[in-house]
């Protein structure tokens, strides 16, 4: 169903305060469902008020800092890695035979299972961190792009080749424009889990960072400031997210998907 656009920002609008309502509604009363309880969840207010306290603290410059430079550093990394890596074993079957196998086995391990592995690799604790965040953002990279090379119509690379073009012609030409959309796909998606892999990340060792704040306010019994956390893993998960995804609609533009509700 189709809505008129001015419409859109005030339904979103009321779905976000119904929320809101629901959650304060649920929290004040201390609801006891059986499954879920929410006897010790803190109210909205409650998390509006440690979410001032933390903006007005002089750490939170260097939470923010700590935090974004461990994302965006294992974030790039996985970003070289697994584009590189996708195309290789998109485009070779020895390259796939080779390369995929112990990457499909490392590939279901979770993020928290590498820290004491991490610890023992890496000099530093701040290379730890990084490595975490670099471990979630890899695999969605990787597999969209070997998606996208091997989605790419088999009759534009038999015509470049009968047109004469060469190997690196055709990967230039053919093969990386048509395997961009599902490579911005998967760096979306990494950034996404890159931030989620935070909170394991900063459980390593430090004195700042977002998901270390998140982790001590746990640790203390600070539950609102384990919302506070969460809500600010979120939002800059969301940002960064589409920031990578308006990047790649700016670099695509021969890519262009019919409007849709969404």
């Amino acid at each position: 169903m189709k809505y008129p656009r001015f419409k859109r920002p005030l339904l979103r609008a009321a779905s976000v305060g119904f929320y809101l309502i629901a959650w304060h509604l649920l929290s004040t009363q201390h609801v006891d469902l059986g499954i879920v309880t929410f006897q010790n969840v803190p109210t909205p207010g409650e998390v509006f008020a440690e979410g001032w306290n933390l903006l007005q603290s002089k750490k939170t410059l260097a939470h923010l800092t700590a935090s974004l430079s461990r994302v965006f550093g294992g974030f790039v990394l996985a970003g070289l890695v697994g584009i590189v890596l996708g195309l290789c074993i998109g485009s070779y079957h020895l390259a796939a035979d080779l390369l995929l196998p112990p990457l499909e086995l490392l590939r279901p391990i979770p993020a928290v299972a590498w820290i004491p592995l991490a610890i023992l690799m890496f000099p530093s604790t701040e290379l730890s961190m990084t490595y975490i965040t670099f471990t979630g953002a890899l695999f969605p990279i990787l597999l969209n792009t070997i998606h996208g090379v091997v989605g790419v119509d088999a009759r534009l690379l038999a015509s470049a080749r009968s047109l004469g073009a060469r190997q690196l012609a055709v990967f230039h030409e053919v093969i990386l424009p048509g395997a961009a959309q599902n490579i911005f796909t998967g760096l979306s998606i990494g950034m996404g889990t890159a931030w989620f892999c935070l909170v394991t990340a900063e459980m390593i060792a430090g004195q700042f960072g977002i998901g270390y704040y998140t982790w001590s306010a746990y640790t203390i019994q600070n539950y609102a400031g384990i919302v506070v956390g969460m809500l600010l893993i979120g939002g800059l998960g969301l940002l960064s997210s589409q920031l990578v995804k308006r990047l790649g609609q700016a670099l695509t533009p021969w890519h262009r998907p019919p409007a849709k509700a969404l």
